[in-house]
Order: structure tokens, then sequence, then C-alpha cells
């Protein structure tokens, strides 16, 4: 009945209410956005609000004059509605063209409501056109549309337009509260947020719902009857099965959600869901981003409490593993399977992801020279690591409250041995706990290292910084290598690269490298081998380590093609074969055989 009544909407109202006051009323107003926002509603109460006789401080109808009364009844001659969903033709613009040249008997302003004004047809437009660029002074157009982008620039550009904006949950839950108090019908803050966000921005939708609950639950609306009623997935279930995921239980991870499924809810319903809760956890971890959870007070405490509880890592990783299910989750063809498999990765994050403390730094005496021996791998096809690139692995470790994302697994782990130390110098190394036993945690800080954390991440930036440091000390390898030391390192080159560098290592496995003094001679097909050079370096880097010497060249000799052989004639294939078989002469010769023979 008023603008005060309309709800997340003040930026207009207000501007609706000073025009008014200040009598600077444009011809034709533009009133556009998502459904069930107050698009009508405001148009109605502008129109009773500038033909009100007696209008408050507040620039509000007054509910009493003659106007005002009539608007009430719906029997003002002032005030011409129009759906353009079923009028969209040239004669119903017409019609309304002829009603506009007729004054206003009551009242200053003559106003008409066009409802889906983006139904009208193009002629209906053009039509409109004309008395919407030159209309009397006492003619007002207020258009409503919920797709803007339907409507023609030329009508466009002659109204004032304004944008209304989704309702936020917040506003729908207060303004249903509003409503609960005023008729007796008491209701439970989550009730209420329910129903507003069910309602997705639209006040009309959200006040429908909240009808049909009084019907299903009288005058007391309780939590677990919304739900109920409007098939909505619990909160509860997404907390359960995040602590579920957070402590591993995997078997009560697929109960609960077996629950979920026989309560006759939909699979994809639950990962959208579980994203939506993920997400939730997410904007908790900062105090900035809190305000964006669109729940009740207290349901926003709970979200808080388990947000502390989930490392920041775990919730990104969850979160891609969450949406990649959805995407994959049509084209999948067993669904249940799909999902519990999601779930489960999810819990192997955790399983895998422990959290671990800094340790102290204790010096270890460490040699100064490299060594010169070393042990190969224990398994065929193994990089060997030199031994104070070992040495120097980092231990990995994560602050309290923040897990680390699990460590890929290295299906092929690297044995070195260690040189016996020298007291020449010393370097500062964690004191995570290893295999040998040769240093061992503090008491005081236990460190639990996961089931394998042997990964390919510890030993590649252990590799990267003995090469970085041999760079910068320049130190010399010239180990003695003979033409067996050179192939087994060269085939083990070729096994482990196959996927990362094929044509490289398919170019490779067709010659074998000779050793010539202290080169490395290898004959190619071309000179576009050399061309890449990332595979190139690796060669060389895999070459020095396994080999321990870096002073020896590669050296690529091309190999010379032989004379292209010219291709034979029919005649000169026919030739060929009486060579071979006589009688081919003396059946050509009896037969008469001619042509190109």
């Amino acid at each position: 009945m008023t603008f005060d009544t309309v709800v997340g909407q003040g930026s207009i109202t207000n501007t609706l209410k000073n025009a008014i006051r200040n009598n600077t009323l444009a011809q034709a107003f533009l009133f556009c956005g998502p459904r069930g926002v107050g698009k009508t509603t405001c148009a109605r109460i502008m129109a009773k609000t500038i033909n009100c006789l007696n209008p408050t401080e507040n620039m509000e109808a007054c509910n009493e004059c003659e106007s005002c009364r009539a608007f009430n009844n719906n029997a003002s001659f002032n005030i011409y509605e129009l759906d353009a969903a079923s009028n969209n033709s040239v004669e119903d613009i017409r019609s309304l063209v002829d009603q506009v040249r007729i004054p206003p008997q009551i009242g200053q302003y003559k106003v008409y409501i066009i409802d889906e004004v983006h139904m009208l047809s193009a002629a209906a437009f053009n039509a409109f056109l004309k008395t919407l660029e030159e209309p009397p002074a006492y003619a007002k157009f207020i258009l409503a549309t919920t797709e803007k982008h339907k409507i023609i620039p030329t009508i466009l550009s002659r109204c004032q337009i304004f944008d209304f904006k989704r309702i936020t949950v917040d506003d729908i839950a207060k303004h249903l509260a509003f409503v609960a108090q005023s008729e007796g019908v008491n209701a439970e803050p989550e009730a209420l947020n329910i129903i507003a966000q069910k309602a997705d921005g639209a006040l009309r939708d959200a006040l429908s719902i909240f009808d049909q609950m009084v019907s299903f639950s009288g005058k007391n609306i309780t939590y677990k009857d919304v739900i109920d009623n409007l098939n909505v997935l619990d909160y509860d279930y997404y907390f359960q099965i995040v602590d579920h995921i957070l402590q591993g239980h995997t078997s009560d991870i697929l109960l609960i959600l077996n629950d979920i499924i026989s309560k006759g809810f939909e699979p994809q319903h639950f990962v959208s869901g579980m994203g939506n809760h993920l997400r939730s956890l997410l904007v908790c971890k900062d105090a900035v981003t809190v305000q964006l959870l669109e729940v009740s007070e207290q349901l926003r405490q709970k979200y808080l409490a388990q947000a502390q509880a989930c490392p920041l890592p775990f919730l990104i990783k969850a979160l891609e593993i969450n949406n990649q299910c959805d995407i994959d989750y049509r084209a999948a063809n067993n669904k249940r399977l799909h999902l519990e498999i999601a779930l489960l990765k999810m819990c192997a994050l955790c399983s895998q992801a422990l959290t671990m403390p800094t340790a102290q730094a204790q010096p270890v005496q460490m040699p100064q020279n490299r060594p010169t021996q070393q042990s190969t791998s224990s398994t065929a096809g193994h990089d060997p690591l030199p031994a104070q690139a070992a040495q120097q692995q980092p231990t990995p470790t994560m602050t309290t409250g923040h897990a680390p994302l699990p460590p890929t697994h290295n299906p092929n782990p690297i044995q070195t041995t260690t040189p016996q130390p020298s007291n020449n110098s010393t370097v500062q190394q964690s004191t995570a706990p290893v295999s040998t036993g040769s240093t061992s945690a503090s008491p005081a800080q236990p460190i639990v290292r996961p089931r394998g954390t042997t990964s390919g991440i510890s030993v590649n930036k252990a590799m990267q910084q003995a090469e970085q440091k041999a760079e910068e000390k320049e130190e010399t390898w010239d180990k003695t290598f003979t033409q067996e030391n050179l192939s087994a390192a060269w085939n083990e080159f070729i096994d482990r690269n196959r996927k990362e560098y094929p044509a490289f290592t398919a170019a490779m496995g067709k010659y074998i490298p000779k050793v010539n003094g202290n080169e490395i001679q290898f004959n190619v097909d071309n000179l576009l081998f050399e061309q890449d050079a990332k595979a190139m370096d690796s060669l060389k880097t895999h070459l020095k380590n396994v080999l321990h010497n870096n002073q020896f060249k590669l050296q690529l000799i091309k190999m010379e093609r032989p004379a292209e052989i010219e291709a034979y004639t029919d005649k000169d294939k026919f030739e060929k074969m009486v060579e071979e078989r006589p009688y081919l002469r003396t059946l050509q010769t009896e037969l008469k055989l001619e042509g190109d023979l």
C-alpha cells in the first residue's frame, strides 16, 4: 500500500518519493528486474501516490481522500493496467492511445501501467512510440518487464529506467518474520531462512511458500516441517559428512549417503548442496568473507566452528573434486558409485594430509666434497640421486590448523647410500625421522608421517638443489665410465621418459651411443633432434648424475642416407622376373603378349 512496505528496494523508492516531492516526474518509467521483486507493486503505489490529494510529509498516500479510496476499491478511472502478454497487438495499443486523449476526472494524472511490456509485437511498439514520444502533460506511463533486452532502443531512450535487484535472503527472512508476527504465527528463524533461500530472491514466491507452510503446520512453523514439506535436505547431513571426512570414517559416510538416497533425494541435488556447504566453510575461513554467508545467526556459528577444523588446502581440493563430480555426473553410468568415489577422494585428502609441526633444526656434519662412489638404484630403471642431494631432502611441514595436500606418491623410490661424514663443514637439516634412523625428532614435538610420503616431489626438489649447488661451486665430476655404464644409463633414461618425451626417446632407441674418449657419440637421422632443448637438458643432467661425470661432450652425428633407388618401370619389373623365372619369356612369346612389356 505504501513505499515503506516495498522490501529490499530502498534506493528506488527513495528516488521516486523525491521525484514526487520535487515535482520532477518523468513522462515514462521502465521498471525492470527478475520476478517477484516489486516492479508492479511499485508502479501501483506510485500511481496511487501521485494522484493523492493529501500526501503525507514522507510522500506516502493518505488512504483517506477520494482518489485513494477509489484506488483501494479498484474503482479508480485514472489508473489503467494493461497486460501486454495478452494485449500485444496494434489494435490494443490504438485503444490505449484513444484513452490517453481524455484528461483525468479526479486527481492530477492518468497513469498507464503496462506489465510484461516486452511481449508487445514490433508493430505494437511502433504504434506506441508516437504517443510515448509526445504525451499530454497529465499522462504518465509505467512499463514493467523481466526482459529489458527485448525492448527496442527507441522505447528505452524515452523512459527513465529503474533496475530492481534480487531481494536478499536476510531481507526476505525479516519480512516473513514481520508477517508471521502480524498474523500471530510462531515461526523458527531457521525455518524462515529456508523459505527465503527457496524463494531465490523473489518475495512473492516467499510469501506463497509461507502461506503453504501455514496451511501445513498451522500457527507453529518449525524447521523440520519446512524441510519435510519443501523436500529440502537437512543441513545436519552436510555437517555430519564433513565431520566424518575429517576423521576418515569412510563407512559412516557411505551409510549417511545411503540414508539420504533412501529418503528420495536425488544424488545430484546432494552434490549441489555439498558444493554450497564447502563454499560456506571456505568463506568462513576469513572474517572478511563471513558476510557472504546467507544463513541464520545460529547456523552461522555452526559453520564458523566447523570451518576452524577444516584446513584451507582441504577445502579448496574438496571443492575441486565436488565440482568435477557435478560436471561428470550426467555422463556417469553408475551415478551412485560416481558420487561415492568423489566422497572417498575427499576422505583420502584428510587421511593422508596430517598436520605436522615444524621440527627443530639441528646441525649435522656433512662431507664437504662430493663423493666419488654412489650405489645405483635397487630397482632397474630408477635414476640414482647424488648422496649430497639425498641428505638435503627437505621435510614438509605445515603450521597447526592447515594440513598440506596429500603428497604425490612416487612409485619408484630412489635409494642411495649415505657417505661417511667428515668434520669439514656442517649444514642445517630438519629432524624429521628417516628410515635409516640417523636423526630422530624431538620427543616434545612428535612428527607423524603418513604412508606414501616418499614422494617424487621431495626427490625432484633435492635434485634441483643439488644441480644448482653444483653449478654455483663449479665442481668437477670426472669419473671414468665404460660403454656398459653408458648403455645402462641411456636405456634407463628411455624407460623413465617415454611418456614425457615420446619422439625424443623413440629416436634414442634407434641407435646405440658410443664412448670415444671424453665424447659420447650418438647417430641421428637429422639434426632436428638437438632442437628439443628441454629433452636434451634432461638427458645431459641424467647422464651427469648416473655416470658421475660432467666433463663429457654429447656429439650428434648425422647419418648419411643411402642413395635413393629409382622406381622400377613395368618393363624393368618384368625383366627382373624373367631373370628368376626364364619360362616367363617363353610364355610371352607364345601368347604374343605386347604392350608395356
